[in-house]
């Protein structure tokens, strides 16, 4: 189920025992869309790669600004239901493998590793009900 919040309202909510409303937010923009789906993926890399720390870079985005942002026409991101992540201490590499491994025939995984005007890299997760996976 997506839910609809707000990061006046709710930016402080505690979502799941690691993440709140705000991290998943859109600077400038009030309204986030969060599938209940993908806090257990999130929540789930965390135990299993032993962090400190899990990085939303992208979460819910507008329309206006996943086109800025160069997403697709019909990104998961739109829908509440993605989020790219950084995690503390652990290679991009390792994180697509878990998350790979994770998702199974099922949701979108991609890598964007450090390089090409990338100072860092990170991993798209999502809830989508088929399997993608790529290389950006």
């Amino acid at each position: 189920m997506i839910k609809t919040y707000s990061n006046k309202r709710d930016g402080n909510k505690q979502l799941s025992p690691h993440f709140k409303v705000r991290e998943f937010a859109e600077q400038g923009n009030d309204e986030i869309k969060i599938d209940d789906r993908l806090l257990p993926l999130l929540e789930a890399i965390y135990a299993a790669l032993d962090c400190t720390k899990i990085i939303i870079t992208s979460g819910y985005r507008t329309p206006a600004h996943n086109a800025k942002a160069g997403g697709t026409r019909f990104s998961q991101h739109l829908y509440g239901k993605a989020a790219d992540i950084q995690v503390q201490g652990v290679s991009v590499e390792q994180v697509y493998a878990y998350a790979d491994k994770l998702l199974g025939n099922a949701g979108g995984c991609g890598i964007y590793p450090p390089g090409l005007g990338r100072a860092n890299g990170w991993v798209h997760v999502d809830v989508r009900k088929a399997k993608s996976r790529w290389k950006g």
